[in-house]
């Protein structure tokens, strides 16, 4: 190879002088333009990235949410059976009581009184029986007399009449009448001491139950939510339908308490006695479970809405009468379907379809046939199988075929988003 000139190595020299320079120029052109130079994104391929949800399989429920506060499961106000004097008092505001456990003891002292004369009244009664049984055992002795005697002094004059005269016997069959005839008034005296007795001992017991009830007692378990009479004040009997009649107390049974609700005659058929149902109670931060206990049965005209009750178990009794709660009543229940969120449908009147996203990336319409629907989820009958990716966002601004690139979001922050 020949030796390079002088001539020809300046020339290099000249041409790696230009070349630096050249770079120098654009290098401060670039610069007063903003930086350096970036490349033009629309040259390069466009690929969108959209959101996606996986269709999956999982229990899905339409629920009917509904307010309501609590009730006592029973509660009455205690009147006094008799009229007394409360002579002693057992319970005050928020006491719980057993069913039978005494509340107040009334002093009735006329009650008392009644009692001892219904007492002697039976003793008395009790002897006239006895007197009553003693003569008609003496009855019946003379009667077997009276009887004896004529029985054989017939019987003689039937075998040997010449010996007893017509008289004798007349007056031994005489005898025999009135002596059968005693035992007769013997035996209705008798009952008659016995029917006094036993009029004496029902008014003994009609008594002696009215004095029981100046024991107030506790018809069920419960707590005392009200005092309306204390020591020494004077109960009128509860007995009349006046409703100004002064009650003792007022007891609640807490240990289960009712929420009633209205429900909407669109979930009428699905509302079944016996169905599970979520209650929250929002100051107490807790959920609870209740049952529906009792339907009417009929819609309320006016309203549209059916009466129904339910039972929420409360035995520790955290819950307080008045508490306001939601109550969550399941309507429909489907489980182990195939679910995709409602953000992936587009309905074009009976079509359904969602944008599904295939293995090349690529946007494919596909026609879905849908079940039950949630307010978050959709059942698929079919169009779909597990873990095919759905478009969940913008699809109006997508075209079938397009290559995307898919994000997967979860339904909580579709929710959210809504």
């Amino acid at each position: 190879m020949r030796p390079a000139t002088h001539v020809e190595r300046n020339s290099h020299g000249l041409r790696g002088l230009f070349r630096i320079g050249a770079a120098l120029l654009l290098l401060a052109i670039c610069s007063g333009c903003g930086g350096v130079a970036k490349i033009n994104a629309s040259s390069m391929p466009d690929v969108t990235t959209v959101a996606v949800a996986k269709a999956t399989k999982q229990n899905i429920s339409t629920t009917l949410d509904i307010a309501s506060e609590f009730q006592p499961y029973q509660e009455i106000n205690v009147y006094a059976k008799v009229s007394g004097y409360v002579q002693k008092l057992d319970v005050d505001w928020g006491t719980h009581v057993r069913q039978g456990q005494l509340l107040a003891a009334l002093e009735v002292p006329e009650l008392q009184q009644q009692l001892e004369i219904d007492q002697a009244s039976v003793r008395r009664g009790e002897q006239d029986v006895a007197r009553a049984k003693e003569m008609l055992a003496g009855a019946r002795s003379s009667y077997n007399v009276a009887h004896l005697t004529y029985t054989r002094l017939a019987s003689v004059q039937k075998t040997q009449p010449h010996l007893v005269a017509q008289e004798e016997v007349d007056q031994a069959q005489g005898k025999d009448t009135q002596a059968n005839a005693d035992v007769s008034a013997a035996q209705d005296s008798l009952a008659a001491s016995e029917q006094g007795l036993a009029a004496a001992k029902a008014s003994l017991e009609k008594d002696k139950a009215l004095y029981g009830y100046s024991q107030i007692t506790a018809p069920f378990d419960g707590v005392v939510t009200e005092i309306d009479a204390y020591k020494g004040a004077l109960l009128p009997a509860g007995t009349s339908s006046n409703k100004g009649d002064q009650p003792l107390c007022h007891l609640a049974d807490n240990s289960t308490l009712r929420l009633v609700i209205p429900v909407p005659e669109s979930a009428v058929p699905n509302t079944k006695i016996g169905s599970a149902v979520q209650v929250r109670v929002p100051v107490l931060n807790k959920t609870f479970k209740g049952t529906v206990a009792h339907i009417s049965g009929e819609l309320d005209l006016s309203t549209r809405t059916m009466h129904t009750e339910i039972d929420i178990p409360n035995p520790k009794l955290e819950i307080v009468p008045g508490m306001y709660a939601y109550a969550t009543l399941v309507l429909q229940h489907r489980n182990n379907v195939l679910t995709v969120p409602v953000q992936a449908l587009d309905r074009q009147g009976t079509d359904v379809s969602v944008l599904r996203v295939d293995a090349q990336h690529k946007l494919a319409r596909v026609k879905v046939q849908t079940g039950l629907e949630t307010s978050d989820l959709v059942e698929v009958t079919s169009g779909l199988s597990p873990d095919d990716l759905v478009v969940v966002s913008a699809r109006s601004q997508l075209r079938e075929g397009e290559a995307v690139q898919p994000k997967t979001v979860a339904v909580s922050t579709l929710q959210g988003a809504q």
